[in-house]
């Protein structure tokens, strides 16, 4: 009984939603070509391998690991606020937790995860 308010902010949204999207798709004009269908980037037609819709992987590879060295950053500031408390546990977990990144990373860069040029 005690999410009972919960339960009613979520149904609230999910129709609220619902309803909204149904009716723009009433509304909405609907007039599908193929001109309007293609892709559309800095007012140039698609071409190369962007074209077909096949992307180089390497790119997401280095866009992934960027994101798991910004999260080490973002739990290295709190760390650094609170190690007078944590002491020297909290001390060595951190150079674990900063050890095995690098760990990955060697990995990572020993298979060629980083090389553009393949």
């Amino acid at each position: 009984m005690e999410f009972l308010p919960v339960l009613f902010m979520v149904a609230g949204v999910v129709l609220v939603a619902g309803v909204t999207l149904f009716v723009s798709s009433l509304l909405r004009p609907s007039n599908p070509y193929p001109a309007k269908n293609m892709p559309y980037e800095c007012g140039m037609d698609a071409a190369g391998e962007a074209a077909a819709g096949r992307f180089r992987v390497p790119f997401f590879i280095l866009a992934i690991l960027l994101v798991v060295f910004d999260v080490e950053a973002m739990f290295l500031f709190p760390w650094a606020v609170v190690l007078k408390e944590i002491g020297l546990v909290g001390y060595i977990e951190m150079f674990v937790f900063i050890l095995l990144l690098l760990v990955g990373f060697a990995y990572a860069w020993l298979k060629g995860a980083l090389e553009w040029e393949a």
